[in-house]
């Protein structure tokens, strides 16, 4: 064979990989985009169930101000009694 068939034979076979190669790579990208399409539907489906959770408690824990509000108040009672007592010191020093 000449130097010349011996080139075009090279040219040809790594024309052939570089199809072979984009062939697979775009087989590659279908699978990954048909992962992430799954991966979306299963983070849609995780989401919505949590927000009809929230949905279902929410509003009626929202009503009430729920256990956090209730300690919140308490908290705020606590203090108001301490700024009494304080005030009460305050007076008996003034004495």
């Amino acid at each position: 064979m000449s130097r010349v068939k011996v080139v075009e034979e090279s040219r040809r076979g790594s024309e052939r990989c570089k199809q072979e190669r984009e062939r697979e790579r775009e087989r590659e990208r279908e699978r990954k985009t048909e992962r992430e399409r799954e991966r979306e539907r299963e983070i849609g489906q995780e989401k919505f169930k949590r927000e009809e959770r929230v949905s279902l408690t929410g509003n009626r824990t929202h009503r009430k101000g729920g256990p956090y509000r209730e300690r919140e108040r308490e908290r705020e009672r606590e203090r108001e009694r301490e700024r009494e007592r304080e005030r009460e010191r305050e007076r008996e020093r003034e004495r």
